[in-house]
């Protein structure tokens, strides 16, 4: 990916962008995401597991599932899960050996009303369209399921905020330069500007039928958990 570019890709030119990053980053894509975010992110995706309040045994997608770490986690607590990434190299890096598909998330090859629940983690920026991808998660749920999609955000407190910009937009890149590759690191606090205020997520994930939406901030807010329900 291009990122001396004032442009951030848009449409199918972002697809392949993002599908190519994620193939040439995955074979260190835990170890980075453990350090940049001092392990902070198990918790995050620990919080967001909770949220879907499964019953035993449920069929959960692992959306942009990457290597797997709800997978792993899901099946784990007795449910299952179905993994589902853009990239084929992280799937083929997964240390989870749970069911994996490559697939695109605005036309899962999922069958409509088929599973209790789904599941992403800081893909949202990533998509080339959030309309679609919600009208996805409302096919794909059956009557009841629960949606929890995480990704990153900005602390409200503007002293945070500042110092949660300087470490982002300085030290990941950095970081994400030394351990694996420097030009999709320095992507990653670019892909924020994609997303859609937070009152505008909500608006939309009900505009596509679903209830019960909600946000959550995560760490003082560098992190955020949206979740619906398919009424």
């Amino acid at each position: 990916m291009d990122t001396e570019s004032t442009e951030l890709p848009q449409g199918d030119e972002k697809r392949t962008a993002v599908r190519d990053m994620f193939d040439a980053i995955a074979p260190r894509y835990d170890l980075v995401n453990r350090i940049m975010t001092f392990r902070m992110d198990v918790g995050w995706r620990r919080a967001a597991q909770r949220s879907l309040d499964l019953a035993p045994g449920s069929v959960v997608l692992d959306l942009a599932a990457g290597t797997g770490d709800f997978s792993v986690e899901l099946a784990r607590s007795g449910h299952n899960p179905i993994a589902v990434d853009l990239s084929y190299g992280m799937l083929a890096a997964a240390r989870a050996s749970e069911p994996r598909v490559q697939g695109d998330l605005l036309a899962l090859p999922v069958a409509s009303g088929s599973v209790d629940a789904a599941i992403c983690g800081f893909a949202l920026r990533n998509l080339v369209g959030l309309d679609p991808f919600f009208a996805e998660l409302h096919r794909v749920l059956r009557p009841g399921g629960t949606a929890a999609l995480l990704d990153v955000s900005q602390p409200d407190n503007a002293v945070l905020r500042l110092g949660h910009g300087l470490y982002f937009n300085k030290v990941v890149p950095m970081i994400g330069g030394f351990l694996s590759d420097r030009d999709a690191y320095a992507y990653l606090p670019r892909s924020v500007s994609y997303l859609p205020e937070p009152a505008v997520m909500l608006a939309k994930l009900e505009a596509a039928g679903l209830t019960d939406v909600s946000r959550r901030q995560l760490s003082g807010g560098i992190a955020q958990l949206l979740t619906a329900r398919r009424p």
